[in-house]
């Protein structure tokens, strides 16, 4: 089956706890990541810090969130993997076929991350109307800037 898109590779995980700082300690502190910058979103309820793993545009963004209200939605910290993002060349085509071939996407459609890139998420589970789910792993689709088309594609 002929796709209009190709996945390129990890753009990043996100990892959820209710303590930032714990998962520092081990990120940061211990593996060594540096910390690119910080994302707030009273509307996404998470505050996390965005690090990198690697340099250049092939680096994994590794994700460190915890929620700003432990008790609203969504629950950052819930599922410790909280997601894994895939870089892909042509993010509203890859939308539109994989739709069209039934898979269910996440409210929000397409939107700036916290990184800046455009994104959108698949929904970890299927419906009666779209069959094809994360099956329990939400996936977020990262479209990729050309430097990384150029290293990966």
């Amino acid at each position: 089956m002929k796709k209009p898109f190709t996945i390129l590779g990890i753009q990043q995980i996100a990892i959820g706890g209710t303590d930032k700082q714990r998962l520092k300690n081990l990120w940061v502190d211990i593996f060594g990541l540096s910390v690119k910058s910080t994302f707030v979103s009273e509307r996404e309820n998470v505050d996390e810090d965005i690090c990198a793993l690697g340099t250049g545009p092939t680096a994994i963004e590794v994700d460190l969130m915890q929620p700003l209200d432990v008790d609203k939605k969504p629950a950052v910290h819930t599922t410790p993997l909280n997601h894994v993002g895939l870089w892909v060349d042509n993010l509203p085509l890859a939308v539109e076929w994989m739709t069209a071939n039934g898979v269910r996407f996440a409210p929000g459609g397409i939107r700036k991350g916290a990184a800046g890139f455009d994104i959108c998420f698949i929904h970890p589970k299927a419906s009666d109307e779209f069959p094809i789910g994360g099956e329990g792993v939400l996936i977020e689709l990262v479209q990729a800037p050309a430097e990384v088309i150029a290293a990966l594609g």
